[in-house]
């Protein structure tokens, strides 16, 4: 379970917790079972099995090994910012005015005279201090609500001398296969836009996949157990009952094939922002791009939307005044992701003028075409209440965003199928897509537990 405590501001999750209840348990064979295809890049497909000491094609002994994935990524103990650095770099350098859309900024001159400059704040600026303004009071009370009791129960710990001391710089593994630029190689691929083909069952037998095969079709673990694949050397696994594209947004149309509709769509874009205009290790799309997904070819009737949004305004009114209406989405909600610290602390100070400890989604519901309703085809959904809180520690990797299964499953059908866009990892139930599906499933950000046969 995810949800460590639900109250009425929202939920506090334990994103760790979700993903180390995920069934990471694969079973093997004593006798590897690898293929040699030449020079050619290729998958290896590893045998999975639910008979615990002996398959059924001889005396081979099966081996259970676990995997967890590394807590130290969860272990955020102290604030990014602490607030009384924050406090005093304001009290020191600056004194704002958010209502006349002024600045006043000290600065030391080359002869150590302090003087004044006034700058004047842009209407970006303006937009999301009045933003702010609007929704501290939720943010502030519905999350301190949350964390008093994390702390009570246990979850969340109060920042000890010696937690303080042992905490370390975290070392994380290097992904030598770069996911996002294989997918822009293999748009080029000849026939790659031509094909329509079956998706790929990892099944029950060892085999393997060209690369061409794998980014031309969705590929399924329909089993109760994890499979790893081997691309370009580095291992990724695949969790039980998960299916995933791995592809540029260019080549979606295996997902639009499969003729499948989905009863909730998550959508995290890579939204562009000044940060990653000036660094070249993410890509980005523009609103335009992110318009032209198919969604309506998506979505099932009734689909529950959930887009997130950074804290620029401009991409909060883009998604509900231009690209929800594009879509035929109505929005029936406005949450907010609040990251705190082990010990219950906002990431950033709550008032910081440059980020801020919450990001926000923005729930929508496909209007349907119809007059039939949810209630009529006798499916319980309770109505989406808006302004809710997600409270969590953010995991260390760049932007791994805390699971939503749990918190959504009052407000969608039983068994709704489920699929995740511009996803960065998999889980059980859900199909996922983007150029770096994989990204979060190597092998280095978990660790092997001890095997047992």
């Amino acid at each position: 379970m995810s949800v460590v405590h639900q109250l009425s501001p929202g939920w506090l999750l334990d994103h760790l917790s979700f993903i180390n209840n995920i069934n990471y348990q694969l079973h093997q064979h004593h006798e590897p079972c690898l293929t040699s295809f030449g020079n050619s890049t290729t998958f290896i497909a590893f045998d999975s099995t639910s008979k615990p000491d002996y398959d059924d094609r001889g005396n081979s002994e099966v081996f259970i090994q676990k995997y967890v994935f590394r807590s130290e990524l969860f272990n955020v103990t102290k604030p990014y910012i602490t607030p009384a650095v924050h406090k005093e770099c304001q009290q020191r350098n600056e004194k704002e005015d958010p209502m006349s859309g002024v600045k006043e900024e000290n600065f030391n001159s080359i002869i150590g005279k302090k003087r004044k400059r006034c700058v004047v704040f842009n209407q970006g600026e303006l937009d999301a201090m009045e933003y702010h303004t609007k929704i501290r009071g939720l943010i502030l009370d519905g999350s301190s609500e949350l964390i008093q009791e994390g702390l009570k129960s246990g979850f969340l710990h109060p920042l000890s001398e010696k937690w303080n001391k042992c905490s370390e710089p975290i070392t994380l593994p290097l992904d030598t296969c770069n996911l996002s630029e294989l997918c822009a190689m293999a748009k080029h691929l000849p026939s790659l836009n031509e094909m329509e083909l079956q998706a790929l069952q990892l099944t029950e037998e060892d085999m393997s996949v060209t690369e061409q095969d794998l980014f031309s079709r969705i590929v399924e673990n329909n089993s109760s157990f994890t499979k790893i694949i081997t691309l370009m050397g580095q291992k990724y696994l695949v969790p039980p009952k998960s299916s995933f594209l791995l592809s540029d947004i260019s080549c979606m149309h295996p997902l639009l094939n499969c003729r499948k509709t989905y009863d909730v769509i998550v959508i995290d874009p890579p939204w562009q922002n000044k940060s990653v205009k000036r660094s070249n290790r993410y890509s980005y799309l523009s609103p335009l791009q992110i318009k032209e997904i198919l969604i309506p070819k998506l979505a099932a009737p009734n689909c529950l939307v959930i887009t997130w949004v950074t804290n620029r305004q401009k991409h909060l009114r883009f998604v509900k005044e231009e690209l929800y209406p594009s879509w035929s989405v109505e929005v029936v909600a406005e949450w907010h992701w609040v990251k705190i610290t082990n010990s219950g602390e906002f990431v950033f100070p709550l008032d910081s003028p440059h980020k801020k400890p919450y990001e926000g989604l923005v729930l929508g519901r496909v209007r349907e075409k119809t007059a039939v309703s949810l209630r009529s085809a006798d499916v319980k959904v309770l109505p989406i209440p808006d302004h809710k809180l997600i409270v969590s520690v953010p995991c260390t990797l760049h932007s791994h965003k805390p699971p939503l299964a749990e918190v959504l499953k009052d407000y969608v059908k039983p068994d709704g199928e489920c699929l995740e866009l511009f996803a960065r990892n998999l889980q059980p139930g859900w199909t996922s897509w983007g150029n770096e599906v994989l990204k979060f499933q190597h092998m280095d950000y978990f660790v092997a537990l001890e095997s047992r046969s």
